[in-house]
């Protein structure tokens, strides 16, 4: 079977975007996750099935499969943005590894048509199933949100244990990796907090850059049209003084930091 016929679920193809990766990038978003979050964007992300979402008063269906074959043509419509901007396709979720060889084949397809490749992931899954997409990859954006298991697991239902292990195969790979995370109340928004990850962020192989990622509210909505509590509904999005500080607190690592990314 040629690769253009795997076939996945994705949720959104968005063009034009200037995040999740340098210069204007198309980003495919992936059904299904491992984690729950508390804070995520795209609730509609989380279960793998084909949902249907209430949207501006309206149903809108979420989910569809496809094959490589079908949305190559799309991503290859701006090859000439990711050329002159330095972007490329970058695969989001949801997470990709519950897919991952629909994410291998699909980055192999971009690779075989000359494009910069990158992964939003958090590295959650087997490493037999990451090193699969490793020689297709350019760039691994890897969530890294708390140092302690058990906080983490509080937030996400999920430990962080196989998250860490991961990151420093990764790191090791050669593949570009740098590390996000998302600076959320009462999670992981203190000096300590921050600082720790930093700090082993700076313990990977070829690792620079550490960005912090504040959090905000605009995925909120979506938790009603799934007809789902947002449970962090009474949590402000932190300062821009407090992000700043955070910010001079993870430079303290050595790593090239900044705010979003």
């Amino acid at each position: 079977m040629s690769i253009y016929d795997t076939q996945g679920r994705i949720f959104n193809i968005q063009r034009f975007s200037i995040h999740d990766g340098r210069g204007i990038r198309t980003i495919v978003f992936f059904k299904g996750c491992y984690m729950r979050c508390a804070w995520c964007c795209n609730p509609e992300s989380q279960e793998y099935d084909i949902q249907t979402m209430m949207e501006n008063g309206k149903e809108k269906v979420v989910g569809k499969d496809v094959t490589v074959g079908e949305i190559m043509p799309e991503i290859l419509a701006d090859v000439n943005y990711y050329r002159r901007s330095g972007g490329g396709v970058t695969l989001s979720g949801g997470e990709i590894l519950a897919q991952h060889a629909f994410a291998r084949d699909l980055l192999r397809a971009c690779k075989e048509n000359g494009l910069h490749t990158a992964v939003e992931s958090t590295g959650y899954a087997e490493f037999e199933k990451i090193q699969e997409i490793l020689p297709y990859l350019d760039l691994y954006l890897m969530d890294i949100k708390h140092m302690d298991s058990a906080k983490h697991k509080e937030y996400t239902r999920a430990g962080n244990e196989l998250i860490l292990e991961n990151a420093k195969k990764i790191a090791q790979s050669g593949v570009e990796l740098i590390i996000r995370t998302p600076v959320v109340p009462t999670f992981n928004d203190t000096a300590e907090e921050i600082c720790a990850i930093s700090k082993f962020a700076a313990t990977l192989p070829g690792v620079k850059e550490h960005h912090l990622l504040p959090y905000h509210r605009l995925g909120q909505d979506k938790y009603t049209g799934l007809e789902r509590n947002y449970s962090l509904k009474d949590i402000e999005p932190p300062s821009k003084e407090k992000m700043e500080y955070l910010l001079s607190v993870a430079e303290e690592s050595g790593l090239r930091c900044q705010i979003g990314g």
